[in-house]
């Protein structure tokens, strides 16, 4: 398939949304000490100003998917984009921190339409194999990029106020729109694949929120608390109830089947642990830079930028690597450098050295998520016919933000319950590696869903050389009936 400059363009544009994703969300990080001071926000209030992003990002990307198949995937993109660019302007002018969290709620559902949207523009218009894994790799390397930018604007921004971490995704927002309306093709509405499921789409997105809510309330209402047990009955209720409404529709939200596909299973439960490690690794490296080393919040994000700086670099040349070998043995590398990473970042202390004690960790983040992102994303959408494209992408960004959200919600009770008392920066130094702890074992739970990918591929290698026995043995028959002279 030859790339002409239109489909270039195409390409890029969608990559700008997941561009904006990283922006937003390292540039929003670098600035939460300076929210927490200027608005007098707590840390366990604080998570929310990540959380309620996640909270409707998660919560309603099914919908966004099932949207973008129904409505065609142009107009759902532009349109949400529209409200993502007005929303984040906004954002920057809330004056206390419940608005801040609405509007962050508020942006995270528009984002839950432009994801699925995006990844199953590119996923349509480049056919599964080597086009498809070079997009997938750029889409990635976008990813990194925006991170990687983000990070060094949040951190100069911040210095001068962390309101301009809010209002730098509006512009940008709005010029990838002006460049959308141009190059983003036409996807009519597929009116073959029925009407909406109204019924599922209001149980999984409640459940959903049920769930979240139920695990970053428990904080502050206990984990035995009436709240607590009622949001978690509430959250099985809802999605129990969906899952039958699945099973009985005519035109379902989710066609279950699909979850049948084993790799798609395991790229969303590992994308589950990347995402929620990370959201909280990076808000307890913050934490620790910032309040405990004294770092300002520019050097902060030269701290975490070499990270974003491998991905930018390496992403766009694993479709390739991932053409020879495989994503599973790319996703158990990834994990593990994962894995090892978290554990080293367990030797910070009051005064740690950056490059003997924090750098290293950095570095194999970096390429866990250089290998790691761009595999994921590729298992998680192979297989799956084009018209449940944006229902396979829902649900592999679904499993990222929900993931984000719980273990950041977690980590942060964890540190929370051990920083009773602590009345310094210093003491908080065991709250922090308790944290890192936590994040070092839901790391370490992503490595064992990747490594049960090897017995999948043992049996379809197995399956493969049945079939290419059984084609040799009917050939070398044919061969010899040839060669065998009439009687």
């Amino acid at each position: 398939m030859t790339w002409d400059a239109r489909l270039w363009g195409a390409l890029l544009v969608v990559c700008g949304v997941i561009f904006l994703d990283g922006l937003d969300v390292s540039m929003v990080g670098m600035s939460l000490p300076s929210i927490g001071a200027d608005l007098g926000v707590s840390l366990s209030s604080l998570q929310w100003v990540v959380t309620g992003y996640v909270l409707g990002y998660g919560g309603l990307l099914l919908l966004g998917g099932r949207t973008a198949d129904l409505l065609g995937r142009r107009r759902v993109f532009l349109i949400a984009l529209a409200v993502f660019a007005v929303v984040s302007m906004l954002s920057s002018l809330a004056s206390n921190p419940e608005l801040l969290i609405a509007a962050r709620f508020v942006k995270g559902v528009a984002a839950a339409f432009t994801a699925p949207a995006a990844l199953s523009i590119i996923t349509t218009t480049f056919h599964e194999g080597p086009d498809r894994n070079r997009a997938l790799s750029i889409f990635t390397t976008c990813a990194a990029s925006g991170f990687s930018m983000g990070l060094i604007l949040g951190g100069a921004l911040t210095e001068v106020g962390w309101r301009w971490t809010f209002l730098m995704p509006g512009p940008v927002a709005l010029i990838v729109l002006l460049f959308g309306l141009k190059l983003i093709p036409n996807s009519p509405r597929d009116d073959a694949a029925g009407g909406y499921d109204v019924p599922g789409a209001v149980t999984v997105t409640g459940g959903m929120l049920s769930l979240v809510y139920a695990v970053v309330g428990a904080e502050h209402a206990g984990w035995v608390s009436v709240q607590t047990f009622g949001l978690f009955a509430l959250a099985i209720v809802l999605l129990t109830s969906f899952v039958v409404i699945e099973q009985r529709t005519k035109h379902p939200l989710v066609r279950l089947g699909i979850l049948r596909n084993p790799s798609l299973r395991r790229a969303n439960l590992a994308i589950l642990t990347v995402f929620g490690s990370y959201v909280a690794f990076q808000l307890i490296g913050t934490m620790y830079f910032q309040n405990l080393l004294g770092w300002s919040s520019f050097q902060t994000a030269l701290g975490f930028l070499p990270a974003g700086l491998l991905v930018a670099t390496l992403s766009p040349n694993v479709g390739k690597i991932v053409d020879r070998v495989g994503t599973e043995k790319m996703i158990i590398l990834a994990m593990g450098l994962f894995v090892a990473g978290y554990a080293l970042s367990l030797r910070i202390g009051p005064e740690s050295a950056y490059f003997s004690t924090v750098f290293p960790t950095i570095m194999l983040l970096g390429l866990g998520f250089a290998i790691g992102f761009p595999s994921l994303n590729i298992q998680a959408v192979s297989g799956v016919p084009d018209h449940e494209q944006g229902l396979a992408s829902g649900l592999f960004n679904t499993s990222n933000q929900v993931g984000g959200a719980v273990v950041l919600a977690i980590v942060t009770a964890v540190i929370s319950g051990q920083s009773v008392g602590v009345t310094t920066a210093a003491g908080m130094l065991p709250a922090y590696k308790a944290g890192l702890g936590v994040v070092t074992g839901i790391a370490a739970l992503g490595l064992v869903i990747a490594l049960t990918g090897l017995r999948g591929l043992k049996a379809r290698r197995a399956v493969e050389e049945e079939e290419a026995a059984e084609l040799t043995a009917v050939q070398d028959e044919l061969a010899s009936e040839e060669m065998t002279p009439a009687a």
